[in-house]
């Protein structure tokens, strides 16, 4: 694949205002809800590929509703100040030079992802905003409605005079994957947006950097001190929400003081989950109605068990106990770690961010929901007057 005409369309994209950029945004959001039928109809092809039971048919479809909310997205983006030219440090040196270190795109992002064709809407939105060209590589499970998402995208940049190129969708193939991946020169990062083989796969091939996402292996504690109804209603809805996606609830941990409430704990989810007790299911990210369960002493072993099996996603804690829940929110390893709340809310649309690329279970680099800001490196300008060094 040539991937130099995608490197131009990425400097191109610098001459656009922001106000430009908004203005497509909105425009993809208001054909997209115009393009419903046929949107629907290429996801129906994609759909018969699975079957209703398995829970990645859930990841894959689209109905109005998402898609309503997939334009409602596109327009939170379009609303967000740019994250473009923000000075993060400003300084006049004793010399007189004049330094400033400003946010910039990175260039060409590369996003490799499984069956969720909504990231090619989030994936475009963040990085069209942020001025960076996107190259999506999807699965063959979501090939027809990942194109005519794209095929929209482009209709509306053509329309708008902007390159169509600053939006590529690479062959659902191996051989694809492995060309993004030694585009080294041409892509100046790459993403992987799935599972943990997926990750696993583009961080031990790639020759472009890297930044992990995705891959979950949540526990929710239930403390002593713990209130019943609370801690029902954040189980259910960490596990139940959606079981496909990486921020659902893998792992139970109940302190032993309260183990007599693990069945009213999980009655919301009676005859709908299997509950899980093998110690060789532990650490088992499920993305399917099942979740493992262990009884702890103390917790100590909670925070043992978590270090030992937890992926460095999503963590919380259901206590009424302050001490223990700030002890428990600092020694957690995790991107993001609850008290209280669900882990259903790790997202970049939660967290007023408009939309996310994914979540980076990583510490170098961004670390948690990555939406606009995290598209954006940056770079010294040093403006002087003839200065010279000794």
């Amino acid at each position: 694949m040539d991937f130099e005409p995608i490197k131009q369309a990425s400097r191109e994209l610098m001459l656009l205002t922001d106000e430009q950029r908004n203005d497509v945004l909105r425009r993809i959001a208001d054909c997209a809800e115009a393009a419903t039928a046929q949107l629907l109809a290429a996801n129906a092809i994609d759909l018969q590929k699975l079957e209703p039971s398995d829970p990645l048919y859930d990841r894959l479809l689209l109905t109005p509703e998402r898609i309503a909310g997939i334009a409602a997205d596109l327009c939170n983006v379009a609303r967000l100040p740019s994250p473009l030219g923000i000075a993060s440090k400003e300084r006049i040196l004793a010399n007189g030079l004049y330094l400033r270190r400003i946010s910039v795109p990175f260039g060409v992002i590369g996003i490799i992802f499984e069956a969720r064709p909504n990231v090619c809407f989030d994936v475009f939105s963040l990085c069209f905003k942020s001025g960076n060209a996107c190259i999506l590589k999807g699965s063959r499970s979501a090939e027809e409605s990942n194109r005519a998402i794209v095929s929209l995208i482009h209709d509306v940049l053509r329309e708008a005079g902007i390159c169509p190129d600053v939006v590529t969708l690479m062959p659902p193939t191996h051989e694809a994957t492995a060309e993004l991946l030694g585009a080294v020169g041409s892509v100046d990062l790459v993403i992987p947006r799935g599972g943990r083989k997926l990750i696993d796969f583009v961080r031990d091939n790639a020759r472009v950097p890297v930044i992990e996402t995705g891959a979950g292996v949540v526990h929710a504690y239930f403390d002593k001190d713990g209130d019943l109804e609370k801690g029902r209603r954040i189980i259910c809805n960490a596990k139940m929400r959606r079981v496909s996606v990486c921020n659902a609830l893998d792992c139970l941990l109940v302190h032993r003081d309260r183990a007599a409430d693990i069945p009213a704990l999980l009655a919301p989810m009676e005859g709908r989950v299997e509950i899980v007790t093998d110690e060789a299911a532990m650490g088992t990210e499920w993305m399917d109605y099942k979740l493992s369960l262990r009884v702890v002493d103390s917790l100590d072993e909670a925070l043992a068990h978590i270090a030992r099996y937890g992926s460095g996603h999503s963590e919380c804690i259901i206590t009424e106990n302050g001490q223990t829940a700030s002890r428990f929110q600092q020694m957690v390893d995790a991107a993001c770690v609850y008290v209280n709340a669900p882990t259903s809310f790790t997202d970049g649309a939660q967290f007023g961010l408009g939309a996310e690329i994914g979540i980076s279970t990583q510490k170098l680099g961004p670390r948690g929901p990555m939406a606009l800001e995290e598209m954006t490196t940056y770079k010294w300008l040093i403006n002087g007057n003839g200065q010279v060094r000794s």
